[in-house]
């Protein structure tokens, strides 16, 4: 008999007023592998939005090959866009990703527009800062090689 497949399962919720349901959203995740007889080796649940593509935990578990699948509740936990290509990439080298509700969650998509306009804001911002620190830099060079000079 086949051993059990091993997964590892991946919970996430966009703010940490959702913790409560974070940690409910595992619960099912694990009931779903126990129900379908597979063994859970890993369990990974963070807070922050799925159109952050630096989200360290889920980062190093896709980056582990020695997990083979990864369940997701739904597939906008594994990331709001693009999970497509994680699926496929995954796919390539053997491994697969499991989506246990195929129905699509829009619960947070407010909050994640937030986070988009709050991205798209700092960057701006901060390229913003970035230029006058470097005009002020350069204006600072600049007397200081005419004080040089003199």
């Amino acid at each position: 008999m086949p051993a059990p497949p091993r997964v590892a399962i991946d919970a996430r919720v966009s703010s940490a007023d959702q913790k409560a349901d974070l940690e409910r959203q595992l619960g099912r995740l694990a009931e779903y592998a126990s129900r379908e007889k597979m063994t859970v080796v890993r369990s990974v649940s963070e807070i922050g939005s799925g159109l952050n593509g630096h989200r360290a935990k889920i980062m190093r578990l896709l980056a582990d090959p020695s997990v083979h699948t990864v369940v997701v509740e739904h597939r906008d936990r594994l990331a709001r866009f693009g999970s497509e290509y994680i699926e496929a990439a995954m796919s390539a080298s053997g491994r697969k990703v499991v989506v246990v509700d195929q129905t699509e969650m829009k619960d947070d998509l407010v909050q994640d527009m937030v986070d988009v306009l709050t991205s798209f804001c700092a960057r701006l911002y901060g390229r913003r800062a970035a230029k006058n620190r470097a005009a002020k830099a350069l204006a600072a060079a600049g007397s200081a090689t005419e004080d040089d000079a003199a």
